[in-house]
């Protein structure tokens, strides 16, 4: 099933990319839409509720806030609180993100699993960043707010991560860039790398669906291809879009 979450809004909400925790909306808002979309996910058969602890967001927003260096990021609050939301529901036991620049939306993703907004328990949760400075950064920033070292950001291609990961593979981030010719076309390489380790419910996560459509042509047909993922939902609140699906 092939659906498609859209705000009235999505084409106007902007942000700062380098002010990224200044509000946008209220907060009632973001709630509102990231609520809309997580409903639309239980509907698809994505995810089994909505419910994840609000309060435990704020904390991971107000850490990452005052700990990371973030020099910019085109990840809305809305954003960060749907990856947030999906891994708290999720609770995957291995996941991994693909192309996490300073580690900020990584750790959106990784907050679920660690540092203040953790609610549950994970066994590898791991960011990768094939430029070696920009990798050093995230997992310093990661350090900072998760000191227990579960969290890590690892300088690697993500195809040779995915790919020489051993254990099966719960949840998958993309968000990386590949050479001119590919750019976020990449994304369907590091999938099909990670593919066959990924058990039956197993969600994977493509930022930019929205705007670099056109670069993702070919991975969005794959995985709205029934035969490959048994759902996907496109949710469109802000102007870069996220894929969801589930296999």
């Amino acid at each position: 099933m092939v659906s498609e979450y859209r705000t009235s809004d999505h084409d106007t909400l902007r942000m700062d990319y380098r002010n990224p925790f200044v509000e946008l909306e209220p907060i009632g808002n973001e709630i509102a839409a990231v609520n809309g979309a997580l409903e639309m996910l239980v509907e698809a058969g994505i995810l089994p509720h909505t419910n994840y602890d609000h309060d435990k967001l704020l904390a991971h927003r107000k850490a990452v806030a005052e700990l990371f260096e973030i020099p910019w990021t085109a990840i809305t609050p809305r954003m960060q609180r749907l990856l947030y939301a999906i891994n708290a529901i999720h609770q995957p036991r291995n996941m991994i993100a693909a192309g996490v620049f300073c580690g900020n939306t990584f750790f959106s993703n990784a907050g679920a699993a660690a540092g203040p907004g953790k609610c549950y328990e994970a066994a590898n949760v791991i960011g990768v960043e094939i430029k070696t400075e920009e990798a050093e950064r995230a997992e310093h920033n990661v350090r900072k707010i998760d000191p227990t070292g579960l969290a890590k950001v690892v300088a690697a291609d993500a195809i040779d991560v995915v790919a020489e990961f051993p254990d099966p593979i719960n949840l998958l981030y993309l968000d990386a860039d590949g050479d001119e010719r590919r750019g976020k076309g990449i994304y369907l390489d590091i999938l099909e790398a990670g593919y066959e380790k990924m058990p039956r419910g197993a969600i994977v996560l493509a930022h930019n669906s929205l705007n670099c459509a056109e670069r993702l042509a070919y991975y969005l047909e794959h995985v709205r291809d029934p035969a490959n993922f048994a759902s996907s939902v496109n949710v469109l609140f802000d102007d870069q879009g996220l894929e969801v699906s589930v296999k």
